[in-house]
């Protein structure tokens, strides 16, 4: 290995590790403060290991209110999303080049607008229609946008789809919603599992266009903006780690079952006889 390689090897391994201490230094500061006895979200000075704010967390039930209500608004935003995106992806690529570019900048252009924005429109236009804020006008809001994310997972996962096998199955009789259901739906499934978990993050963490929706209702976000105003205490870090926790569990069980799945797959196929 020459020299100019060793450089550029060791380069590449410090640009590595810098970029997941970026990555993973604030979540270890969060979790670290969450067993701070300080009575502030921070590990420094540090005054003691306790477990309290755990129990501080159990007894807010303003805590477990908004969680709740963050829940709620998220899986409605799925119920939304999917559908919606889905059918907006299948129309986007089945268009020919030139309306597709027309009809791709129309669809993310939700993106590419201010949360802000999205949420003081909602709000006027429903109020109008005599609908005030709450936990409807945070799903519609919410779902203005997450829809974007929806479709353009969905697109691409369809940019993949052998369209054969659709023009196959049409041939031999089968009806357009048999196709879907039994041909596309199939081969979407991977990327409609992704999607509607980046739904239920993009609700929950929302901030900007929920805030100007909620009414009355208070989602996690906000109710967690408020106490930074009146005084926040590291049981909202205990939230944090547990909500961290349950997404590595999460994720390491869909991965162990995915993988156990392609292998009972793939022996299955190799034991049906040529």
């Amino acid at each position: 290995m020459s020299a100019a390689d060793r450089i550029m090897k060791g380069l590449f391994g410090i640009y590595f590790a810098a970029f997941f201490i970026y990555l993973f230094a604030p979540l270890a500061i969060m979790a670290a403060a969450t067993f701070n006895a300080s009575r502030f979200p921070t590990v420094t000075p540090w005054q003691g290991t306790t477990l309290e704010w755990f129990d501080a967390l159990a007894a807010d039930r303003g805590m477990w209110d908004s969680l709740w209500t963050s829940i709620v608004v998220a899986f409605f935003v799925v119920l939304v999303v999917l559908p919606v995106g889905t059918a907006a992806a299948l129309v986007l690529t089945s268009l020919h080049a030139r309306a597709r570019s027309l009809l791709y900048a129309v669809m993310v252009s939700p993106l590419l607008t201010p949360g802000v924005v999205i949420g003081i429109s909602t709000l006027v236009l429903w109020r109008q229609l005599g609908v005030g804020g709450g936990v409807f006008l945070i799903v519609i809001a919410q779902s203005s946008f997450i829809i974007c994310y929806v479709m353009l997972m969905v697109a691409a996962r369809l940019m993949r789809f052998d369209r054969t096998q659709e023009e196959a199955a049409l041939g031999l009789g089968a009806s357009k919603f048999m196709v879907f259901r039994r041909v596309i739906l199939p081969f979407l499934k991977p990327a409609l599992f992704a999607a509607g978990f980046l739904a239920v993050l993009q609700s929950i963490e929302n901030y900007n266009t929920t805030l100007f929706v909620r009414g009355f209702d208070t989602p996690l976000t906000v109710y967690i903006a408020t106490k930074v105003r009146t005084g926040l205490t590291p049981a909202v870090n205990a939230l944090a780690l547990i909500m961290i926790a349950v997404t590595i569990v999460g994720a390491v069980v869909y991965e162990v079952v995915r993988r156990r799945s392609r292998t009972a797959s793939q022996a299955s196929k190799e034991e049906q006889p040529a």
